[in-house]
């Protein structure tokens, strides 16, 4: 399948999502982000609880550069952000996949103004990017323990040494 053909209704430009909640804002929009560069059982246990906290979730992906600049290791990401967003955008937890191009969401976020703001455990609660605009129009924001044994870094090491 072409990288053109990795489409999916759940996958939008912020501009859709926005048209899309000025006629019919869900109740409780739940928002985290991520690289999602090679998915795994802790990333979609986390994408479920997050769900699991409101009605509508929103997942940011950094685009290719925005990895890159991340400095998450050579050779990544992995996976294009189109294959990355086509494959979250098909769990059914996920209501909706929006790139973003900047090293964080702030931007994203600020205008998304999500009712929660959910990170992974290994975020503390005082570097969470976004925290302050969420928390200053009302809502939360929550870091969730991580599953063990799971984590992109030690998927890539395993592949590594198979080589």
């Amino acid at each position: 399948m072409s990288k053109e053909l990795l489409a999916h209704p759940r996958i939008m430009a912020v501009g859709d999502l926005l048209a899309k909640f000025d006629v019919d804002r869900p109740e409780t929009v739940v928002f985290t982000n991520g690289c999602f560069d090679i998915l795994h059982p802790g990333h979609v246990d986390m994408l479920s609880r997050a769900k699991d906290m409101g009605k509508f979730l929103i997942v940011g992906v950094n685009t290719d550069d925005s990895v890159r600049r991340l400095n998450k290791g050579d050779g990544r990401p992995i996976n294009p952000v189109t294959a990355r967003m086509f494959v979250l955008a098909h769990l059914r937890c996920v209501d909706a996949v929006v790139p973003f191009a900047e090293d964080t969401p702030l931007e994203l976020i600020t205008v998304l103004k999500p009712d929660i703001l959910v990170k992974g455990g290994d975020w503390s609660l005082e570097n969470i990017v976004g925290r302050a605009v969420v928390e200053g129009s009302g809502g939360r924001v929550v870091s969730l323990p991580l599953m063990d044994g799971f984590s992109s870094t030690s998927t890539m090491d395993m592949i590594r040494n198979l080589e």
